[in-house]
């Protein structure tokens, strides 16, 4: 496991200082550049490593910091705070999911091979699931792997992955066994620049614009068996063991994203004046506002008590379900009705509030829609 003991608050913010100077010298400058190029430059990730900023809970040997893992979540959290959603999204992927499958699953070969070049961000990191007719139903996914000799022949496709375009390493879901349903699915560890493996063009989305997201194609790719990730058909059951830990990120984005939209609108609200007063003194939107505090203040708690359980290795897939469900439907709640109180003027490009309504909107759909958290929790406590 990585370290998931609990940070002391002097190391938080330690780190936290660091991230704050680091965000807003190299990122903050130039972040809505980016957004209107749809593109964040593929150097930012060397930038995130030389300033330790990548794999911070991974071992020391590594090359990483070997902070707590609460320092991971942090970073994802104030990026999300400071409107920065895309970034984190992309971050969540390499640092918060495709380090931990190969810290826990990999040989120690891969993990020498892999984890000090993503943690310097030599290397970037993905994970492809997602196919176009198979998004939440991974057992009907279509990409194969075929194993001849010394190797696998890999086939098929993926979409919706974020820094697909970019990624030097992508963990690949494939079937090892098409007749075996979940239990035929492994995981590749597969380097992009072998023959054989090419992306469409970017995906244009609907928020996020600074993140990369594509469509991945493997043609008769030729992969070594020592890029086999775990054993052979155990993929399904590695995807399950390590979800929590994504949804969990989803959740710390949440509150992170939720609490920037509340700060800014609570200036702008006291600021903005109608009828004589300012909007911040109409009853309306103080209930508004103060509804939006208590749900995020709910929400932050029962992050508190599942990160406590993480620690303790007691967090359950339906945990995770749980808050993940929770925290996302409160992020779009609470910045939908931020957006409200900006009036026509949170319609425009010109005010952060946009870019927080657009970017929150995929957080109920990815890792996990809020139908299928739902159906997770109910298993749990009805049974299947």
């Amino acid at each position: 496991m990585t370290n998931t003991q609990p940070a002391d608050q002097e190391e938080i913010q330690l780190f936290k200082d660091m991230v704050l100077r680091f965000l807003e010298q190299e990122v903050l400058p130039h972040y809505d550049t980016w957004e209107k190029q749809h593109a964040m430059p593929r150097e930012m990730w060397n930038t995130l490593g030389q300033a330790g900023m990548l794999l911070v809970d991974m071992p020391e040997q590594y090359g990483a910091a070997g902070a707590s893992f609460d320092v991971c979540q942090m970073i994802q959290e104030e990026m999300c705070r400071l409107n920065l959603h895309g970034l984190a999204t992309g971050y969540n992927i390499h640092a918060n999911i495709v380090a931990p499958y190969l810290f826990n699953i990999g040989t120690e070969a891969q993990k020498a091979r892999w984890l000090p070049a993503m943690a310097s961000g030599e290397v970037l990191g993905a994970i492809a699931m997602t196919e176009p007719g198979a998004g939440s139903d991974l057992a009907g996914m279509l990409t194969t792997a075929v194993k001849q000799d010394d190797h696998y022949i890999l086939n098929g496709s993926k979409t919706f992955i974020t820094n697909g375009n970019t990624a030097d390493l992508i963990i690949v879901c494939a079937k090892t066994d098409p007749n075996a349903g979940a239990k035929g699915i492994s995981l590749f560890l597969v380097d992009t620049s072998l023959a054989g493996f090419s992306t469409g063009k970017p995906i244009e989305k609907m928020g996020q614009h600074a993140s990369d997201t594509a469509e991945l194609f493997f043609e008769n790719m030729k992969i070594p068996c020592d890029a086999l990730l775990g054993q052979e058909g155990r993929g399904f059951a590695y995807l399950m063991q390590e979800l929590p830990r994504e949804r969990l990120g989803c959740a710390v984005q949440a509150i992170g994203h939720a609490q920037g939209a509340l700060d800014i609108t609570c200036a702008y609200v006291k600021e903005r004046k109608a009828f004589g007063q300012t909007v911040a003194q109409f009853q309306n939107t103080r209930f508004k506002l103060a509804q939006c505090q208590t749900e995020l203040e709910m929400c932050r708690a029962l992050l508190e008590k599942h990160m406590q359980k993480y620690h303790a290795g007691e967090m359950s897939v339906q945990d995770a379900a749980t808050l993940k469900l929770a925290a996302t439907e409160m992020q779009l709640t609470v910045v939908n009705e931020c957006l409200q109180l900006f009036g026509g003027y949170g319609y425009t490009e010109e005010y952060p509030i946009s870019r927080f309504y657009r970017d929150a909107r995929v957080q109920t759909i990815y890792a996990g829609s809020s139908e299928i958290m739902k159906e997770v929790i109910a298993r749990g406590i009805l049974g299947r």
